[in-house]
């Protein structure tokens, strides 16, 4: 028989209301993606689309905003995909402490995100885990898509967003994304060379590649110098 993840009882309250605030303060930002998204040229439909079905935030970012600098839409699918990757493995440990089967593990799978994964992870007990995961990834998800709805139509009402220089707000959210992510000397190090190339293919490739030469500087990066592992908890 399988050991318990750590102690039996969990406040399920305070879980819930620090997931909902988690949501509130994530889902807020949807503003943001909507107006740039229509400020990249998308419809205010195929915004909301992208929020619903993808649902991860730097993902999407990161798919505006290739289109925004006329790539091609291969070329943003495929700088999303990259960024979507480290998703499977969230999923991989997520699993192990949700212990999820079938269509519930199937529609839960919406909700991994890095907000629900970090919640869940700190939790030392099952049913925590699964309290933390849905209410995170829940409230997120809704929130992230009403405004995103209120971003894309505020966006659409403005008209033309080259008239208020939004047309460079794909780029700016998409640094302030990343910029609290440059936490360590190894991350800033691994940014430098990314963006470095990244300026280095612009001249020389068709718009959106040079997003995927900066991505996969990143990933080899990961893989040649793989940061020190978190120390296992005890069972």
């Amino acid at each position: 028989m399988s050991e318990p993840l750590g102690p039996p009882v969990e406040d399920r309250r305070a879980i819930v209301r620090d997931a909902l605030g988690v949501g509130a303060a994530t889902g807020l930002y949807g503003v943001s993606f909507g107006a740039v998204s229509v400020a990249a040229g998308l419809s205010v439909a195929q915004t909301c689309a992208l929020s619903l079905v993808m649902f991860t935030g730097a993902s999407q970012f990161a798919l505006v905003g290739v289109l925004a600098g006329g790539g091609s839409a291969l070329a943003a699918s495929a700088a999303a995909l990259l960024l979507g990757t480290r998703n499977t493995l969230y999923g991989l440990r997520v699993a192990t402490l949700l212990q999820m089967g079938g269509a519930r593990r199937a529609g839960a799978a919406q909700l991994l995100i890095d907000e629900s994964t970090a919640m869940t992870v700190a939790r030392s007990t099952r049913a925590g885990a699964r309290t933390a995961y849905l209410w995170t990834g829940g409230s997120v998800f809704v929130l992230w898509n009403l405004f995103t709805l209120l971003g894309a139509l505020g966006g659409t009402a403005i008209g033309d967003p080259r008239t208020y220089g939004l047309d460079a707000a794909v780029g700016g959210a998409f640094l302030a994304l990343l910029w609290p992510r440059l936490a360590g000397p190894r991350a800033r190090v691994i940014a430098v060379l990314a963006a470095a190339v990244a300026i280095g293919a612009v001249p020389l490739t068709p718009a959106g590649v040079p997003v995927l030469a900066a991505g996969g500087v990143a990933l080899l990066a990961g893989l040649l110098t793989p940061g020190r592992r978190p120390e296992r908890r005890p069972t």
